[in-house]
């Protein structure tokens, strides 16, 4: 299985804003004071261009979408969240936390992918377990390491246990399941998203280790990774509030290697750091500050990748 693609499904955002429904979990969010919505939405659209166009000027293919204003959807941005696509056919779509959050799945989406020549056989529909107050959602909450059949999850109130072990049963992965947690206002939270302390490359990954409180859960998923052969570039807390964990590595022009994530996470990280990547990918950073602070989000929440087949 391919680890990376060169193709990822964005959504360009018509009323962006700070979601109240997921900011009673969601830490990282802000209120830009001062700010009307149309300011916060036209710098979140300005945010997205710019790095749309630079995904594209490197020779990644962004299929973008646009949001539509009815139904409100203020974090539309981020539709890994929602859906997930693999290279057997399959879709994936996923129960979400916040009620607002679930209008973001639209068939229409399936349509646009289809018209662009890629194939759809099955869709493995998740979402019933929203009726019941059980959340799972998407690649912010399940890492997968497609290559090598496994599937890291934080548990939080985004990501049920049982849900993760039927997804990875349906997809045959090997599930990683461990607690992460960041300090708010002195106590240990729960970190709501995977993705924000942890991103998987082909040979490397990025990891907070200092976010998993368990020690025995942290030798875990530190032994799981070495197994796989993986180079682990390690992050501290401060960066995670950067949005360093938030990366996502996509294929370019030839093949190329890059290493995505916000101008904000770029700069938190050390040049020992930046040389142990730049290994591995060439890094592509672009600023990201209104939609990391509304949205508690960043570069790799905002790309939803496409490893389906071509018809």
């Amino acid at each position: 299985m391919k680890q990376i693609t060169d193709t990822i499904l964005m959504i360009r955002p018509v009323a962006f804003r700070m979601n109240e429904q997921t900011a009673v979990n969601n830490y990282y969010q802000k209120v830009l004071d001062g700010l009307s919505p149309e300011t916060v939405n036209g710098r979140a659209q300005e945010e997205f261009d710019a790095f749309v166009a630079k995904l594209r000027s490197a020779g990644v293919n962004v299929v973008v979408v646009h949001d539509t204003k009815v139904p409100d959807t203020p974090d539309s941005i981020f539709p890994n969240n929602w859906i997930s696509f693999h290279e057997n056919g399959d879709v994936a779509l996923y129960p979400m936390f916040a009620e607002n959050r679930r209008s973001e799945r639209r068939e229409d989406i399936l349509d646009v992918l289809e018209e662009r020549g890629f194939r759809i056989d099955n869709i493995m529909d998740y979402t019933e377990a929203e009726d019941d107050g059980f959340f799972l959602e998407g690649t912010g909450s399940l890492l997968l390491d497609r290559a090598n059949g496994k599937a890291y999850c934080a548990l939080s109130p985004r990501a049920d246990e049982e849900l993760v072990i039927e997804f990875c049963e349906d997809f045959d992965l090997r599930p990683i399941i461990f607690e992460a947690y960041q300090t708010v206002d002195d106590e240990r939270k729960l970190i709501y998203h995977t993705n924000v302390m942890m991103c998987l490359g082909e040979d490397f990954a990025v990891l907070c280790a200092d976010c998993i409180d368990d020690k025995q859960e942290r030798k875990q998923v530190l032994e799981s990774l070495k197994e796989d052969g993986k180079d682990i570039i390690l992050i501290t807390e401060d960066q995670v509030n950067s949005f360093a964990g938030n990366m996502l590595v996509v294929s370019g022009m030839g093949g190329k290697r890059l290493v995505v994530m916000s101008a904000a996470a770029h700069k938190s990280l050390t040049a020992s750091q930046i040389a142990q990547l730049e290994k591995h990918a060439t890094i592509l950073s672009s600023s990201l500050d209104t939609i990391e602070a509304c949205g508690g989000g960043s570069a790799r929440c905002m790309m939803a990748e496409v490893f389906l087949p071509r018809q």
